[in-house]
């Protein structure tokens, strides 16, 4: 998801010729508000995903779609909407990302159904309780700490890159029970890392887009960085704790 409002490309930081003439308090009411925009639409996104899934899970079309060839456009029909999203910024409207968004989150919806008819109802549940806990802990860590987390980024996206490439591994080639465990757990750590490091980058692009056309377009993709965040995080500890059907 590369490109010059991605809140992992952007250096961390105010800009100070951005704030001059600008009172405190109106920036600091600014900035939260454009935070609680981006929650608003992370949450949003997450409870409408978590809706659809539960209902194509429960129609009983899930099991009967996803065994079947279209369960690929199912699962890679998200990666689509993020590509279109990341690539086509500049030359979408506020509007068209915002439509091209909520059509992520149900699409995301369908490709988790099968999330319920492999694991308990309880076990999702208490992932997910457990998974908005520590991603609140540590979204909050992140928007007020002091500490410059930029370092993290390469460090991060690198050891998501090495995971993804792993789990292709062990898919095709080891299909090890034990390595699937030690994917699941890194994978968690790997995404409360860039919990705290996405929310800090996104809270500094408020100084660069403050009263410009870009906001309500940072507002969005800042959610869905925090949306991907959460959304992993839980799969991978579902995948580690989950107890199965």
């Amino acid at each position: 998801m590369q490109n010059q409002f991605d809140p992992r490309t952007s250096t961390s930081g105010y800009d100070p010729a951005v704030s001059v003439g600008v009172p405190r308090a109106t920036r600091d009411a600014g900035l939260r508000s454009y935070m609680l925009s981006v929650y608003n639409y992370m949450a949003s996104g997450v409870l409408l995903t978590g809706i659809v899934a539960l209902l194509f899970a429960n129609s009983g079309l899930a099991e009967q779609v996803l065994a079947t060839p279209l369960r690929w456009v199912i699962v890679l029909a998200p990666l689509g909407f993020v590509m279109a999203m990341s690539f086509g910024l500049n030359r979408m409207s506020t509007g068209t990302l915002q439509a091209l968004f909520w059509a992520f989150s149900v699409a995301m919806g369908l490709s988790m159904s099968s999330i319920f008819l492999v694991y308990t109802g309880t076990s999702i549940a208490q992932t997910f309780f457990a998974v908005a806990a520590g991603f609140a802990g540590l979204s909050l860590w992140g928007y007020t700490t002091k500490k410059d987390l930029s370092g993290w980024g390469t460090f991060l996206i690198m050891g998501v890159v090495g995971l993804f490439v792993a789990m292709l591994v062990n898919m095709f080639l080891l299909k090890s029970a034990g390595f699937s465990m030690a994917i699941s757990a890194i994978g968690v750590l790997l995404f409360a890392g860039l919990t705290a490091y996405d929310t800090q980058k996104i809270k500094s692009m408020y100084a660069y887009v403050a009263g410009t056309d870009m906001m309500g377009k940072v507002v969005i993709m800042g959610a869905l960085n925090l949306y991907l965040d959460f959304i992993n995080m839980f799969m991978f500890l579902l995948s580690f704790m989950g107890d199965r059907r």
